[in-house]
């Protein structure tokens, strides 16, 4: 997948890992700012790892919730 994925990037040699494309989405005001934050927090439970975002260790969710992160 990563050979395939290097052979279409004419900035490689060989192997692409990471994507190279880049979209950044400016952050316009705090409503946009609390939406990214909460979509990024809400990441590791939308995925089965933990039940609350604040029960992941390596979230800033934790410190929003008191528990050292």
């Amino acid at each position: 997948m990563m050979e395939r994925a290097g052979k279409k990037n004419s900035q490689n040699l060989n192997f692409s890992l990471w994507r190279q494309d880049n979209h950044p989405v400016g952050l316009s005001d705090f409503k946009m700012l609390h939406q990214k934050l909460d979509y990024i927090h809400n990441n590791p439970a939308e995925a089965g790892i933990v039940e609350k975002p604040e029960d992941y260790l390596y979230s800033s969710a934790r410190d929003y919730y008191g528990n050292p992160g």
